[in-house]
């Protein structure tokens, strides 16, 4: 056996069994909590309805108005087909695709850095994120969106164009901020384009890049794409019951040429985007973008005080917090990345912050709408990349073996102390009874009540 195939079984075993034990995690009685948790009222109802009809129908058999493209309720509706319309049948696709994400981190880690104890590292903390944990048990979209995007990455690392244009695609069409990311890592790839032909000393460079580059990659990220999203409409276009389905069959002028069913999707997703923008309702949990690295207001996925758990007052909740430690770490990581950026201009430093700025800075535009801080799993596992340079970059000048002994035991350190964290909010992710006065001791800050 050659070393190279060594290396790919260690790569392999390493990962498959942090995924195991991230598993373990996201499966324990996953059903236990019964009825709809948070927005799995809609999300469960609506993979329900487009397993058995290609679309989102109300209970009554109506045209149901959906602001959230298929592709992640046709994931979910792939669990309630197997396992049936129950907890466990609507939260299973989102355990699995969780599980496997932390593989898939481990990968990225390994083509970014190329080492052992780094990927080893940066899959670790991704299993050790409460928020991660608590999507990979919830029927919502986030967390398809998120591996969407991780699978882009790990596909743009390793030049797999095509594939990174359709996993965007697959993101954009789980949750319109995968737009963010189309339009970041089209201007990114045409940069690298445009450093390649400046490298080679061409005598037009600018010129050169639109010329033989810019058809192309248009045809990678946008057009392929395009047909990418509306092919998870399909339900939509062969059942005439969708939502605005027939709008524009009786409708002509200018835009007649196009076909109608493309104008009557056209139309919908324009009142989606009008949705969007007005969405101003007041929400408890409601959270600006600026506390959402420190997670100053996570939102309570559930909560009931009826749980009995040996004390005189219990309550069971499932919160949608990170793992205040790693996440507190990731901040300050994600500052001296900026750092490291501004005084090297270094790739890898830049391909992390674009990641994260992407599906973290637009949302600042919109700063009277209705958002919630676990919008932030989105560019999560690129916070955690972020951590992982950094350590990175600590044992890579190390100037001695005993300097790097040192700097790794630190760094094993911190990894215990954010595990401790974990484990210590752990009832927190997985819904479990615990006493009022130790629920209490849980909310570190006010803004968590």
């Amino acid at each position: 056996m050659t070393p190279a195939v060594k290396i790919q079984q260690r790569d392999w075993l390493t990962a498959l069994a942090l995924a195991s034990i991230g598993a373990l995690f996201r499966l324990w009685h996953l059903a236990s909590i019964k009825g709809f948790i948070f927005d799995e009222i809609y999300y469960a109802k609506d993979a329900h309805s487009l397993i058995q009809h290609g679309v989102e129908l109300t209970a009554n058999g109506a045209p149901d108005f959906i602001v959230h493209p298929p592709m992640g309720k046709w994931l979910i509706g792939l669990g309630i087909q197997a396992f049936g319309f129950n907890e466990f049948g609507w939260r299973i696709a989102a355990a699995l695709i969780g599980s496997a994400s932390i593989a898939l981190m481990y990968f990225t880690a390994q083509k970014l850095f190329n080492k052992y104890f780094i990927s080893v590292l940066a899959s670790t903390l991704i299993l050790l994120d409460g928020l991660h944990l608590v999507h990979s048990r919830t029927a919502l979209l986030d967390i398809f969106l998120m591996f969407w995007l991780q699978c882009a990455l790990l596909a743009l690392l390793n030049s797999k164009h095509i594939w990174t244009g359709i996993f965007l695609a697959l993101a954009t069409a789980t949750k319109w901020t995968g737009l963010y990311y189309i339009l970041s890592i089209f201007l990114f790839v045409l940069y690298v384009d445009y450093r390649s032909q400046k490298a080679m000393e061409k005598s037009k460079p600018l010129l050169t890049t639109v010329k033989d580059f810019l058809p192309k990659r248009i045809l990678q990220y946008w057009i392929v794409p395009t047909l990418i999203y509306l092919s998870t409409f399909l339900g939509w276009f062969f059942n005439r019951s969708g939502y605005d389905r027939a709008w524009a069959s009786h409708r002509g002028g200018f835009w007649s040429f196009i076909p109608a069913p493309i104008r009557s999707l056209l139309h919908y997703q324009s009142e989606v985007l009008n949705f969007h923008k007005n969405l101003h309702d007041p929400h408890p949990y409601s959270a600006n973008p600026w506390s959402w690295l420190i997670m100053g207001r996570p939102v309570s996925f559930y909560y009931t005080e009826s749980a009995t758990c040996g004390s005189k007052k219990c309550v069971r909740e499932v919160l949608g917090l990170g793992t205040p430690i790693l996440w507190w770490l990731a901040t300050v990581s994600l500052l001296t990345l900026f750092g490291y950026w501004l005084t090297r201009r270094e790739w890898r430093s830049g391909l992390i912050l674009i990641m994260v700025c992407a599906g973290y800075l637009p949302w600042f535009a919109f700063q009277k709408r209705t958002m919630f801080s676990f919008y932030a799993i989105a560019f999560e596992p690129f916070l955690m990349l972020a951590i992982a340079y950094l350590c990175n970059e600590l044992l890579s000048t190390s100037r001695n073996e005993r300097e790097l002994k040192l700097r790794k035991k630190a760094i094993l350190g911190a990894l215990l102390l954010i595990a401790i964290c974990f484990i210590y909010y752990l009832p927190l992710y997985l819904g479990q009874s615990i006493s009022y006065s130790a629920w209490l001791a849980h909310m570190w800050l006010p803004s968590w009540i």
